[in-house]
């Protein structure tokens, strides 16, 4: 008899912690490291929201709060929902969790059991997988074209239908692509759920984001072209107002659910911390000003880290339409080698460019994208120029 339990030998580590991870110990360490690893912002917390933190602890708020989320805050995540999403919910239909992380793994463990089929789209969120085989139901996979901005591919969608799929997970604005997928193939992913009856979980992590053009949530398409696919809809404070660290993520959709999802999470992290919870509110109904200064940031740092990965022979960048991520495909270096050691698939090469280049990156295979290599901006352009400069000069020595 093993000590541990079955569910631990099915579920991977998380590569992108385990990535972050290194490159801190090899900080520490005095190495010359260019970090692309991490998918969080680089600027702190604005003052404002760290001000209301502090208010909230000199006035006590530093107790349990009610399972689902303090009313302030449930009514503020409303509100910030009509003004900027223009979707009505009521705060009954509201989850606040420690961050959006559990949001989406509480949807699935409410929702999926042995024997159902989760469809995720390739390249997926490191997690996707692991959230659905925690909740004992089975992942299946369906492509998208990368030639198309990674947009869902309805043939490969349509070959996955069964009687055994009882959900559907959408990410857009993408972690790993960055890339937005168009209206209509949203549209056109609503109607096949509600036609087979799935639930659709939309992580929208990344909806503030935006470089180009207006995010559209999932549930205002749904609502507005009366489709009534039945949605659980995540969103989270941590990169809109980097708040990583604070671990505040909420999600909103039909009571039954959300209900559900309260009832899990009360049994095991009873609830959010009730300071950030606090700070959440000035962070949703304050001053946006530095979300904005935050978004010009990001948009300068992606055209410059595309254009850079787009100079390199034989790399080709799409360019995202949102996030903070760029995913370069290097196919054209598999194959070959350094000195002895034959590049097989982007798990080596991230290797190679972390050991002789002293860059930190995050291998594609492992979000289903093989060939592909994550790199994450939230850095300033002088180390982007300096990073794609050393990855340059590696790539050159191989033969």
């Amino acid at each position: 008899m093993t000590i541990l339990a079955k569910r631990v030998e099915q579920i991977k580590p998380s590569f992108t912690l385990e990535m972050v991870s290194r490159a801190a110990d090899l900080k520490s360490k005095g190495v010359d490291l260019i970090n692309f690893s991490a998918g969080q912002p680089d600027f702190n917390t604005p003052k404002n929201i760290i001000d209301a933190a502090k208010k909230a602890m000199d006035m006590g708020a530093t107790k349990y709060t009610a399972g689902s989320g303090t009313l302030d805050l449930r009514k503020a995540i409303c509100l910030k929902i009509k003004r900027e999403n223009k979707i009505n919910i009521s705060h009954t239909n509201v989850l606040v969790s420690n961050g959006e992380k559990q949001s989406l793994s509480l949807a699935c463990q409410a929702l999926f059991q042995s024997g159902d089929e989760v469809l995720i789209f390739k390249p997926y969120w490191v997690s996707f997988p692991e959230f659905v085989s925690l909740a004992d139901a089975n992942p299946i996979f369906v492509d998208t074209d990368s030639e198309n901005n990674f947009e869902p591919n309805e043939e490969s969608l349509k070959s996955k239908i069964s009687n055994s799929v009882k959900g559907i997970i959408i990410n857009s604005p993408s972690n790993p692509t960055g890339s937005i997928w168009s209206n209509d193939k949203i549209i056109t992913i609503l109607k096949m759920a509600k036609q087979h009856n799935w639930v659709v979980i939309s992580d929208e992590c990344y909806e503030r984001l935006v470089f180009d053009g207006n995010f559209t949530s999932v549930e205002k398409l749904n609502k507005d072209l009366n489709i009534g696919a039945n949605i659980i809809t995540c969103m989270s404070m941590s990169k809109t107002y980097s708040m990583t660290g604070w671990r505040i993520g909420y999600s909103f959709g039909e009571k039954k659910i959300i209900d559900a999802m309260s009832k899990i999470q009360g049994q095991s992290t009873s609830c959010a911390n009730s300071i950030s919870q606090a700070a959440s509110v000035e962070a949703l109904i304050g001053d946006q000003s530095e979300v904005q200064k935050m978004l010009k940031n990001f948009r300068e740092r992606r055209d410059l880290i595309v254009s850079l990965l787009n100079k390199i022979p034989g790399v080709k960048c799409n360019l995202p339409g949102g996030a903070f991520y760029a995913f370069p495909n290097f196919e054209n270096y598999m194959g070959k080698f350094f000195n002895d050691i034959e590049i097989i698939n982007s798990f080596v090469l991230s290797e190679l460019f972390l050991t002789e280049a002293k860059v930190v990156t995050v291998p594609g295979d492992g979000f289903g994208a093989p060939g592909h290599i994550r790199f994450s901006y939230p850095v300033s352009k002088k180390i982007i120029t300096e990073g794609i400069g050393r990855i340059n000069n590696f790539l050159e020595k191989l033969a």
